[in-house]
């Protein structure tokens, strides 16, 4: 399996890869088994989940029939392999992580791993593409020294304007709710090892789904989709408060974002943008009449989970294509909340707030939105964050929030400091 950008190679295309599946013994948590730095690959929550390393192959792909090319790149991959697959989980046999833009015309990314470690609670098993390989004994940890921030493309002040002008232009009807963010720059003495920063993301956020592709890791608290078999579920996350001080305050916090109209209508927004783009595609569609409040270690957000059942055959690749971007990340109307991001947000979003995940063989998988994240290149990290913004919004409080939802990331960073 190799692959070069856009398409699979010639050569490759002839050439079947055997990937074996095993069960192993092993302890510890699997970001400890990574050996290096540099290919890491992460889907992990509360210990559960697939690390992986090295590359068996590659596509790298834009457009806005991005998600329907790395589809078909991955059946194409999958027909060609031998599986030799002793565990049956979901994520054993050939799986591919991947990482989307959140554009269309921004680089998305597959990547198919030599070397997969899983664990479902249950089970831990091993996946390997090619020849059969030993565990090496991983690299030690880089520690991060000298860590300093600078402005990102959007300082703070410019954020702050783009919010006031978003607010004027919902209030005037253009659209309804727009989601902008902003970055802040991190940057190191030496290159960042992104083990580290896994580490302890996965250790401080153990309800998020923590994740490395690309050089891009963060921990998301929000699900846009996961497939098992012909059952599907999102939870979406819109509308947010900080956490309180003590238990009281919590409660009273907790209370008044359920109770709050500006995050009811936000959240309302982003659920009707899910059930709308999966409902061709399923039946069953549950979705609650409240969102419940969603606790986390430094925000408490407001959550709704939608399940349903696949009714034509779509794998989790083709589901996204229709999911995104979703008013999570968008906002709506979808048209014009994008061109209000393109004219207001004045930087490259990458694959921040694009879907990030993995696909196994069967067309299932799990992929959340790319928050709480930063992307790294050598000794530098950017971090992002956004807030949805809809009639109500105040600008210092949206800056606020934003803030907020840095500080995971900048922990994780902080906490690899030396």
């Amino acid at each position: 399996m190799s692959t070069v950008p856009g398409h699979t190679a010639p050569g490759a295309a002839r050439r079947a890869r055997t990937v074996r599946s095993q069960p192993v013994d092993l302890v510890g948590s699997l970001v400890a088994r990574l050996p290096h730095a540099a290919d890491a690959l992460a889907w992990l929550r509360d210990g559960r989940g697939i690390v992986g390393w090295g590359e068996a192959a590659r596509l790298e792909v834009s457009g806005p029939d991005r998600f329907v090319r790395a589809r078909d790149w991955w059946q194409a991959l999958v027909a060609r392999a031998e599986v030799d697959d002793e565990v049956r989980a979901r994520g054993s046999g050939p799986v591919a992580f991947g990482s989307f833009a959140f554009s269309d015309d921004e680089p998305s990314l597959l990547v198919v791993p030599e070397v997969v470690l899983g664990r479902d609670g249950e089970r831990t098993w091993l996946t390997t593409v090619g020849e059969p390989l030993r565990l090496a004994s991983p690299e030690p940890v880089r520690a991060t020294r000298g860590l300093r921030y600078a402005h990102g493309d959007v300082p703070v002040t410019d954020f702050r304007a783009a919010v006031a002008r978003a607010v004027d232009l919902i209030s005037s009807g253009v659209l309804a709710k727009v989601v902008l963010a902003r970055d802040l720059v991190a940057v190191a003495e030496d290159d960042i090892d992104v083990r580290a920063v896994l580490a302890g993301l996965t250790e401080a956020n153990p309800d998020c789904w923590t994740y490395a592709v690309g050089g891009l890791v963060g921990a998301t608290p929000e699900l846009l989709l996961s497939r098992a078999g012909d059952r599907v579920l999102s939870r979406v996350l819109a509308g947010t408060t900080g956490r309180g001080v003590d238990a009281d305050e919590d409660r009273s916090r907790v209370d008044a974002l359920l109770h709050s109209v500006k995050n009811q209508e936000e959240h309302r927004y982003a659920v009707e943008s899910v059930v709308d783009a999966l409902a061709p595609h399923v039946h069953d569609l549950a979705v609650p009449d409240r969102p419940h409040a969603l606790v986390l270690s430094n925000l408490t957000h407001l959550a709704t989970d939608v399940t349903a059942t696949v009714r034509d055959g779509s794998d989790v690749l083709d589901l996204l294509g229709s999911l995104h971007p979703s008013a999570a990340v968008g906002g709506t109307p979808r048209r014009a909340a994008l061109g209000v991001i393109g004219r207001l947000e004045a930087m490259e979003r990458g694959r921040y707030a694009g879907p990030v995940g993995w696909v196994d063989a069967n067309g299932d998988g799990e992929w959340g939105i790319a928050l709480r994240c930063a992307q790294l290149a050598g000794p530098t990290a950017r971090l992002f964050a956004g807030c949805g913004i809809v009639a109500d919004s105040d600008p210092d409080e949206e800056v606020a929030e934003t803030q907020a939802k840095l500080v995971p990331v900048r922990d994780a960073l902080e906490g690899a400091s030396s």
